[in-house]
């Protein structure tokens, strides 16, 4: 860009001192060039990520309407034909549960873990939330994607989603992206698969290479020899609890951290 700069300065000069013409202002193109690529944060002062506002659901039909979160959990039988599963036939996850008062799941058929969110014996289908704007949200332990961004980057929320609550399991999501549990890499390329953007589950190291440099517009992924985790439209999705004050294991979603030292950074190739 410096370059350019000094090449417009140049020819207008060179036009006054011999009687040319002066060079022509810079092109809309040029000027859309210059504008920062990344517009979500990646880092965050505080781990408050709490929200008020709308909240929405798209329908199997593909309508919007309000969300509802059911008042109570009931024994039901869930299956899981998420994202992953409709491609590499997931195995059901079948669990029953009694209500629980405030802790009680939000979304029938699986298991507390503690903190309101749930788990099951794999991925599980969950309510595909929307929010206004360009910023994802903390609902209830899920994360709703928001309106005014890529549809690619709504499915990599919603495919996030389904595994909140599993456990962390060393290797879990490698060998196939239906697993009982996920690590850290796992559930980063989980998610990605959900935006058909990997073929094959990739670990930790293997991450370090992947996409493009640096942070992206929608995404970023954080990955060394040992961890790996993404942030998507200002959420974090990670199975460390680091800066998490809810200090729950497995694949979550989180605030973002205050500082990502020590971990190269990539993102996919125009998001």
């Amino acid at each position: 860009m410096v370059a350019t700069v000094d090449a417009i300065g140049a020819s207008t000069a060179l036009a006054g001192g011999t009687g040319g013409a002066a060079a022509a202002e810079p092109s809309t193109t040029t000027s859309k060039a210059a504008t920062p690529l990344h517009l979500d944060p990646i880092t965050a002062k505080t781990p408050n990520i709490a929200y008020k506002g709308p909240v929405y659901e798209k329908t199997s039909t593909g309508e919007v309407v309000p969300y509802v979160a059911p008042a109570k959990a009931s024994t039901t039988t869930s299956t899981t034909t998420g994202t992953a599963a409709d491609s590499t036939g997931g195995i059901p996850a079948v669990t029953t549960e009694p209500a629980t008062g405030a802790l009680a799941p939000t979304i029938p058929g699986e298991l507390t873990t503690g903190d309101g969110m749930t788990s099951a014996t794999g991925p599980t289908v969950r309510p595909q939330l929307l929010v206004p704007g360009t910023t994802a949200r903390f609902i209830d332990g899920l994360a709703a994607a928001p309106e005014d961004v890529p549809a690619v980057i709504q499915d990599i929320i919603w495919a996030g989603n389904e595994v909140i609550g599993l456990p962390y399991i060393y290797g879990g999501g490698h060998g196939s992206f239906i697993s009982p549990g996920y690590d850290c890499s796992g559930t980063v390329s989980f998610a990605l698969h959900g935006g058909d953007l990997l073929a094959t589950p990739e670990d930790s190291s293997e991450f370090e290479a992947w996409g493009s440099h640096g942070a992206g517009r929608w995404i970023a992924i954080f990955a060394n020899a040992g961890h790996a985790y993404m942030t998507v439209a200002g959420l974090r999705l990670d199975t460390s609890p680091a800066e998490d004050p809810a200090d729950l294991e497995g694949p979550r979603w989180r605030p973002l951290r205050q500082s990502n030292a020590g971990f190269i950074v990539r993102h996919p190739l125009g998001l």
